[in-house]
């Protein structure tokens, strides 16, 4: 039996509506990772997560509970646990990331304040107050739900005082410019993805990497928000020498990540296929600009083709080699208590 989408797009509504955030995680660990980066704390202008990359790898682990349900007659039964979870957090319960994972993606974002640091770009977080964007909501068409969140993010930058925000993934960065300013009247932050203002403020690279590397476009950078370029400028006056698929730039094949949730098994299979796109260039390593690409597709390659964040490839030519990552504080479970933030 297939998986019912409508309890689990359901189930994460309720999360929303409830709990302010489809994926519940709790504020420490959705803000574990600036722990020892002294970002001040606000400013007219802020690095906003929207705690994507925090929550992939609780992501990917509810994911792998949903293969093994999907299919079986344990599909059926999905409706119970969207009825228990309007009385506790379910999702906190079943989503067990390995510490390795999510140590993976919290580096990613120390590189991101790393290399805008190292760019002089001045910037504050908001810590508990980053809130996701809502790109699920949007997606899925729930036109209230989305809105009501919409104007929380809205009431939030407004009490910091947020007149910037620089953002680390294409559905923040597609939510906050291009969706908010049509469903909420007064909407006027200005929205930069960190790819943008790094490019921007031509930033020098202190080595070059002489590698070869295969390049991912996310759909919603390319098609959506014209971040092409960008990412190309920066790994190019690095070093690197670029590989194209055959479908890139705003005719990118998609990831298969987005529909994961619902119907796992036709994602992995779409992750499958542009996986062999990428690997048709002859390039032995590729990069993506979205975690939900990356978990996609790195999935999908199975170690046949390894896979890292634009960050990871960007640090290594713009930052100093003796620039160490503090460390991160132990993983703490998830709690349905205290302030709530996610996907």
């Amino acid at each position: 039996m297939p998986l019912p989408t409508g309890d689990i797009v359901g189930l994460m509504v309720d999360n929303l509506n409830k709990r302010g955030s489809v994926f519940p995680l709790s504020a420490r660990k959705s803000t574990r990772w600036a722990k020892g980066l002294g970002i001040p704390r606000g400013g007219e202008t802020v690095l906003y997560t929207g705690a994507m990359y925090q929550l992939l790898p609780y992501i990917v682990s509810m994911v792998r509970l949903l293969e093994r349900v999907e299919d079986t007659f344990l599909a059926r039964y999905v409706f119970l646990g969207r009825f228990a979870n309007r009385f506790i957090n379910l999702s906190g319960l079943a989503a067990r990331p390995s510490r390795a994972d999510v140590e993976k993606y919290d580096r990613m974002l120390q590189n991101v304040a790393g290399l805008l640091q190292q760019a002089g770009v001045q910037f504050g977080y908001l810590y508990e107050d980053d809130l996701y964007a809502g790109a699920l909501a949007y997606d899925m068409g729930v036109d209230a739900t989305l809105q009501a969140h919409a104007r929380r993010v809205q009431a939030t930058l407004r009490k910091h005082g947020v007149r910037k925000v620089i953002t680390l993934d294409p559905h923040t960065t597609n939510m906050l410019r291009s969706v908010y300013p049509t469903v909420l009247e007064g909407f006027d932050v200005e929205v930069s993805s960190y790819l943008e203002v790094l490019a921007e403020a031509d930033a020098e690279p202190l080595r070059r990497v002489a590698e070869d590397v295969v390049i991912h476009d996310s759909c919603v950078y390319a098609r959506c928000e014209g971040v092409i370029d960008q990412p190309r400028r920066l790994l190019e006056r690095a070093g690197y020498l670029l590989l194209e698929p055959r479908e890139s730039r705003n005719l990118t094949y998609c990831c298969g990540g987005p529909i994961e949730a619902l119907f796992p098994k036709k994602s992995h299979d779409i992750g499958v296929a542009r996986v062999e796109q990428l690997k048709g260039t002859g390039g032995k390593q590729a990069t993506t600009m979205c975690p939900i690409c990356l978990a996609s597709l790195d999935k999908a390659a199975g170690g046949s083709l390894p896979m890292e964040d634009i960050s990871v490839y960007l640090r290594r030519a713009y930052c100093p080699v003796s620039a160490t990552l503090p460390d991160i504080p132990e993983s703490q479970e998830m709690v349905a208590a205290g302030p709530l933030r996610g996907l």
